[in-house]
């Protein structure tokens, strides 16, 4: 019954709760607490399917003369909780490879193309009209990146809320972040996977650099910063200032410290009803089952 319950709870956790969580807005309010609460949906998917795999590898070895239907089901859910780390391992190497890889070569090309900027070594100025603004991040050689269209069509304030947005994605590591989503993502087949956490970390992270640069400019010109960059191209493996600018303004404009506080606890809390529940209730009683039959 264990390997079927944490199975369940895994598939559960992978597409129907992901799909209905991505639909809350209260969860914009503490963008901090929501990647915890998705990264903990994620992490408890992958632990109960490989619960699931474990159970019914200890169930195969000592189950007594089982039919050979329930074999076949139970080796079905061991080999898939076997494929879900599998992949998971094998997306890990080969996105975090590529991703290094693009960002070596756009950040020597943008070196190459781009206009140092005098007060600021790790900012680089394009001779573009259109405003765009983005980091290449890479701990102790980032890359800040805007265009001339950029620096032309904003005020200073503006400007440097830009800046510290992406000086923001770049001191918390929020590349990070987008990475473990992405292997996350990966572990699980096509089919069985929903792209709710992916989306939502990249909302997450957008809100939390906004965050900083309003601590620093201000919500106007934050928000006139968002409106000039609106739609912006951001490339492959870089944290760009124009995406996600709808949600953004409208967080902007609702800013409720109590609410965000609520929202904070909310997350918490769900966080650890999701990985503790199952472990308490399925995964300690198994394993102790599982020790006395062993002894």
């Amino acid at each position: 019954m264990t390997p079927f319950l944490l199975g369940l709870i895994g598939l559960a956790l992978a597409l129907p709760v992901p799909a209905l969580l991505a639909r809350a807005r209260w969860t914009l309010r503490s963008p901090g607490a929501a990647i915890v609460l998705w990264q903990s949906l994620a992490l408890a998917a992958i632990l109960a399917m490989s619960g699931a795999g474990l159970a019914t590898a200890l169930w195969l070895v000592s189950g007594d003369h089982p039919s050979e239907w329930k074999v076949a089901l139970h080796a079905a859910v061991l080999g898939f909780g076997v494929l879900v780390w599998a992949r998971f391992w094998w997306s890990a190497w080969h996105s975090w490879r590529d991703t290094l890889a693009g960002r070596d070569r756009h950040r020597r090309l943008v070196d190459l193309l781009g206009e140092p900027h005098g007060l600021a070594p790790a900012v680089r100025i394009l001779a573009e009209e259109t405003p765009v603004a983005y980091c290449i991040p890479k701990r102790g050689d980032n890359r800040l990146v805007v265009s001339r269209g950029t620096i032309e069509t904003l005020g200073d304030s503006s400007l440097d809320a830009v800046l510290e947005h992406e000086r923001a994605h770049v001191r918390a590591r929020h590349d990070l972040v987008l990475e473990g989503f992405t292997f996350l993502h990966r572990a699980f087949p096509r089919v069985l996977r929903t792209d709710a956490p992916l989306r939502q970390s990249q909302v997450m992270v957008e809100l939390l650099a906004d965050d900083a640069a309003r601590r620093r400019t201000g919500d106007k010109a934050l928000a006139r910063a968002i409106v000039a960059l609106a739609g912006s191209a951001t490339p492959a493996g870089a944290l760009g200032a124009g995406s996600q600018a709808a949600v953004r303004l409208e967080r902007i404009q609702r800013h409720d410290p109590r609410g965000d506080r609520l929202a904070a606890v909310a997350c918490y809390v769900i966080s650890t009803v999701v990985l503790v529940v199952p472990t308490v209730f399925l995964a300690v009683p198994w394993m102790l089952h599982a020790w006395s039959e062993l002894t």
